[in-house]
């Protein structure tokens, strides 16, 4: 029996969807526990948003450098959000970006995931769905990278991968964004 989207509620649909990434920054990055895998899980992400046409927010904590080139070169167009909270809803700016969108799922990626990434979704999670992609957060060591996660699965978040998110978000096979998809998963 096929069921139309709104009836499966623990799934992520694209047309209510934001992707965010947080402070992946030149100065901050070589510090963090498996930062090769994040990147190549983040750029993945990146490309994959260009093909469903997934909006993006990024941010950065002042002081930490520029995004990692390899990141922002797949979204020349999006702007930059400086700030200096760790929660990015402190920001007002992050804010009004959010809102904006019309959106009220977040998937959220990017460092350090026990701190910035996990304040900004137990902000989050009263007013947004809140999905973390797990291969692509880190934090500087594996014991708080696990402990985030674990803190916003408690809260509600949802946690997920790269791959399990790109999926869902495609929902089939067959279609032109599938085979344009099937690159970044081979």
């Amino acid at each position: 029996m096929a069921t139309d989207d709104s009836s499966v509620p623990d799934l992520i649909l694209r047309e209510d969807s934001v992707l965010v990434v947080i402070d992946v920054q030149e100065k901050l990055m070589p510090a963090i526990f498996d930062r090769e895998n994040l990147t190549e899980n983040l750029v993945r992400l990146l490309k994959f948003a260009q093909i469903i046409g997934l909006p993006v927010v990024l941010t950065e904590q002042e002081k930490l450098g520029a995004t990692l080139p390899e990141v922002k070169g797949l979204i020349p167009n999006v702007s930059r959000i400086r700030k200096v909270t760790f929660d990015c809803f402190r920001n007002a700016e992050f804010e009004t970006a959010v809102r904006e969108t019309g959106r009220t799922t977040l998937i959220l990626t990017g460092v350090e995931n026990h701190v910035c990434v996990a304040q900004t979704a137990l902000h989050a999670m009263p007013e947004y769905a809140v999905h973390v992609v797990s291969d692509a957060v880190g934090s500087r060591t594996e014991d708080n990278w696990r402990i985030g996660l674990e803190r916003m699965r408690q809260a509600g978040a949802v946690i997920t991968s790269t791959e399990m998110l790109i999926f869902e978000l495609l929902q089939q096979a067959g279609t032109d964004e599938f085979r344009a998809t099937l690159p970044l998963v081979k």
